[in-house]
Parts: C-alpha cells; structure tokens; sequence
C-alpha cells in the first residue's frame, strides 16, 4: 500500500513496519523462503492486518521493486542512451549506494532474488535505454545483446564492489564501471556500422 501521508498514523506506522520487517527478512534469507506468518510476527502485526494491506507478498515485492524503479527512473531519465554512459553509471552507483542492505540482495544476489531484480531492470529499460533512437535502430537481437552486456557489466561490478565491503571509493567505482561500458557499447556501435 502506497503511502500518500493522508492516512492515519497508525496506518502509515503499520506500513513501515511492514516495510521494515520485509527488508530485514530480504537480507537475511530467499525471498521463497519468507512467509506472511514470520513478517507479521517480525512487524508486531497479524496476518490479518498484512492481508487488509497487501493480498500477498508478491504484491509487497511488486510495491517495494516499483518504488526503487521509480526512484532511479527519476534521476536517470532525461539522460541521452548511450551518450551520457557515465552520468548513468554515476547515477547508479549513488542512488544504489542509499539504498540499503536489501536492496544490495536483491542487485547483487543470485536465485530467487534475480528475478526480482530483472523486474526491476525491465522496469527501467522501458523508460530509458526503449526511448534512445539508437537502441531502437538495432535489431531485436542485438537490443538483447547489448541490454545484457550493460545489466552484466554494471551488476557484476556493483556486486564487487559490495562483496570487498566498499573498499573502493565510489569515484573509483564509477570510473572503472563508466570505462568499461562505455568502451564495450562504442565498439560495439562502431562494429554495428562497419557491418551494415
């Protein structure tokens, strides 16, 4: 349930417990494995005030996968595709740095939780990488490569960068991730005209 901050205190308290309650159960195990029971109980409710809210978890999941999309959306969407390659990645890097340890999981995890997260990536690419005359010039098959070649590369590098703790700055990070997208998409535009 989407809070708009007319509701009542209560509720909105109840929602963020909610919230709260499934973001500790992200990190601490599968998404499959967590059920309306141990949330409710970790949210100081019952099952019946989850269900009055949300009719299941996915739902949850689908409201907390739309508001990290939107979030991102918003500070990415006025970007040209691929030209500001490195305003993209900085703004990645930053939006997902306050995030939180649950949404880390769910970028950074394999299983259940990478589902998820290419909910979240369709979810973008609609509204970005869809609308760039470039990307739409390219046949279908090479859209796929090229979409996985940016999600690989720019997940495979925050993954790293979360798994050594942060021990590189987010400068750093950046800066490596930019040179290596941005390298691998110019080549493979420049092949893309050398070929047609």
């Amino acid at each position: 349930m989407k809070i708009s901050g007319n509701e009542d205190l209560r509720v909105q308290r109840t929602i963020k417990n909610i919230y709260r309650a499934f973001e500790d159960l992200i990190c601490q195990k599968d998404y499959n494995k967590i059920t309306v029971t141990e949330l409710a109980r970790k949210a100081e409710i019952n099952k019946k005030t989850f269900y009055r809210y949300y009719p299941t978890l996915d739902d949850l999941l689908a409201e907390m996968q739309a508001q990290y999309s939107r979030g991102y959306i918003k500070l990415v969407e006025n970007y040209r595709y691929p030209q500001d390659m490195k305003k993209i990645v900085r703004a990645f890097y930053e939006f997902s740095a306050r995030q939180g340890k649950a949404y880390d999981k769910i970028t950074t995890s394999t299983g259940a939780y990478s589902r998820i997260r290419q909910q979240m990536i369709n979810q973008v690419e609609k509204k970005t990488w869809e609308q760039s005359a470039e990307f739409n010039n390219l046949n279908e098959w090479q859209q796929k490569i090229l979409l996985a070649f940016i999600q690989d590369t720019s997940i495979a590098c925050y993954r790293e960068w979360i798994n050594s703790n942060k021990e590189q700055s987010i400068d750093d990070m950046i800066a490596i991730t930019s040179s290596l997208l941005e390298g691998g998409i110019e080549k493979f535009f420049k092949n893309i005209k050398q070929n047609n």
